[in-house]
């Protein structure tokens, strides 16, 4: 078995809700071993058969979500093994408590790269950025995860549906 971690894109705002038993539910009925959801964010570990393409799984989620949910879904998904990398690679201090620790993840590495070069120059005090291994980290002062200008670009239809961003923390507890 494979385990793999699915990040949704949009749930639990803008009107797009889903509850966690629910969206258990459907990973179940996709034959998905060892479900577990991880906060009210859509946040879901699970067991698939070795050797399923990551493409084809991922289409196959979406289509799952799509027919039970009724929305436009958008995952991303990645092996427990990369999201361990992804974690211990962060880049700047965890421990600041004066810092929001985020990674983003994409389904189209060229989002991320087309963020970086978009971002420019970012004010390292303000608005760190890193790129990563499939990630874009990124680090701003609490409060300010909405008006940053790195976080105004993130926030632009043309990425929502490549996208999704965890904090650091929402990360070790899927790994928990």
């Amino acid at each position: 078995m494979t385990k793999w971690i699915a990040l949704l894109r949009g749930v639990n705002v803008g009107g797009i809700t889903i509850k966690s038993v629910e969206l258990r539910e459907v990973f179940d009925r996709l034959g998905f071993e060892h479900v577990r959801t991880v906060l009210a964010s859509g946040n879901v570990a699970f067991d698939g058969a070795e050797g399923e393409a990551s493409d084809a799984l991922k289409s196959r989620i979406e289509q799952a979500l799509r027919d039970r949910f009724d929305y436009e879904a958008w995952i991303v998904l990645v092996t427990r093994e990369q999201l361990e990398r992804v974690v211990e690679a962060f880049p700047f201090d965890a421990s600041d408590m004066s810092r929001q620790p985020y990674v983003v993840f994409a389904s189209d590495e060229k989002a991320l790269d087309e963020l970086v070069a978009a971002a420019g120059e970012p004010d390292p005090a303000a608005d760190p950025i890193s790129r990563g291994d499939g990630v874009l980290y990124w680090n701003p002062v609490t409060g300010t995860t909405l008006e940053t200008p790195f976080a105004k670009l993130l926030g632009k239809p043309r990425y929502k549906p490549a996208t999704t961003n965890r904090n650091l923390r929402t990360l070790h507890k899927l790994l928990a």
